[in-house]
C-alpha cells in the first residue's frame, strides 16, 4: 500500500456478507474504520464483529439501512456525521432485482425498482455525502456483473441496472474529475457466495457446481483485493473504467469450451438422459 489508510473512514454498503464483507476485512488489516450497511434481517452483526476480532481490526460500525429507501440514507448520513469527520472510499455494492422468469414479468416498476436499488445507490450516496461533509470522497467503487455483456437466466433487470451503473461511472468520473475523485465500477464473474443461490435459486446452484470446474468461481477476496487497490493511490490514473474480475474465465466460458470438456463432464453422446 502506498496511501496510509490507518484510521480512514471507509464505507461499504450490503458489507456483511459476500464481497461487501471480504472489501471491509481487507480495508480493516490496513487500519481502515469500516462502515457496514445491510438491510433487515441480513446480517449476523456478532459473527461479523468475530471476524474483524480474529484479524485485530477496529470494530466495524454495523448500521442497518436499505440502500433503496430514501430515509435511511439521510440518517444514515446523519449517524456518520457523528461519528467521523468524512468518508475516504465509498464501495457500492448493494444489488436487488426482480428475477425474470419469462416475458410478462416484464415491466417499468420492477426495471426501475432494479435500478433504484442497484445501480442509483452509487450515484445517490456519493451525492449525499458530499452534502453531508462538504466534500466528495476520494474514491467510488462499483460492484457490476458479467451479466451486462452475457446471458444468465432471470438476470434481465439486474443486468440492465448493472449497464446502467456502469454508464454512470463514466459520466460521474467527467463531472467529478475537478473534486478530484476516482470512480471506477468493477465486474464480477461467478462469485462463490451465498447471493449465488438467492438469486438464480437453488437448482441452478447445484447444476455449477455440477459442471463447472472450482477454479472458474472467482473469490470475494480476489474482488476485494482489486477495489483495495483502486483505493491505494497505486491505480490513480484509473478513472471512469469498468474493469473486469475473472481470472480470465469468459474468454473460454462458452459452448466450445464445454465440448472440449464433455469427456471429463460426462456429456458425450452415449450419456444423454
Amino acid at each position: 500500500m502506498i496511501r496510509d489508510l490507518a484510521n480512514e473512514t471507509v464505507l461499504i454498503t450490503g458489507g456483511t456478507m459476500g464481497i461487501g464483507l471480504a472489501c471491509a476485512l481487507s480495508f480493516a488489516a490496513q487500519g481502515a474504520k469500516c462502515v457496514l450497511t445491510y438491510k433487515w434481517g441480513t446480517a449476523d452483526e456478532d459473527a461479523v464483529r468475530e471476524q474483524f476480532a480474529r484479524i485485530r481490526a477496529q470494530e466495524p460500525d454495523i448500521v442497518r439501512a436499505d440502500a433503496g429507501n430514501s430515509d435511511d440514507t439521510r440518517n444514515l448520513m446523519q449517524h456518520l456525521k457523528s461519528r467521523t469527520n468524512g468518508v475516504g472510499v465509498f464501495v457500492s455494492n448493494v444489488s436487488a432485482a426482480l428475477i425474470v422468469g419469462e416475458l410478462k414479468d416484464y415491466s417499468p416498476k420492477g426495471l426501475f425498482r432494479s435500478i433504484e436499488y442497484s445501480a442509483w445507490p452509487m450515484v445517490e450516496y456519493t451525492m449525499q455525502l458530499h452534502e453531508t461533509f462538504g466534500q466528495y470522497p476520494r474514491y467510488v467503487v462499483g460492484i457490476s456483473s458479467a451479466g451486462v455483456d452475457m446471458y444468465s437466466r432471470g438476470y434481465d433487470f439486474m443486468a440492465a441496472s448493472k449497464a446502467v451503473m456502469e454508464t454512470l461511472c463514466r459520466y460521474l468520473s467527467y463531472r467529478l474529475e475537478e473534486s478530484g475523485v476516482r470512480i471506477n465500477v468493477i465486474r464480477t464473474c461467478n462469485v462463490r457466495t451465498l447471493a449465488l443461490e438467492d438469486t438464480f435459486g437453488k437448482e441452478f446452484a447445484e447444476f455449477m457446481a455440477r459442471f463447472v470446474r472450482d477454479e472458474h468461481f472467482i473469490d470475494p477476496q480476489e474482488v476485494a483485493g482489486v477495489v483495495l487497490a483502486l483505493a491505494s493511490g497505486l491505480l490513480d490514473g484509473m478513472n471512469g473504467q469498468v474493469i473486469t474480475v475473472d481470472r480470465g474465465t469468459m474468454f473460454f466460458d462458452n459452448i466450445r469450451h464445454l465440448y472440449e470438456e464433455r469427456g471429463r463432464l460426462g456429456l458425450n453422446q452415449g450419456n444423454r438422459g
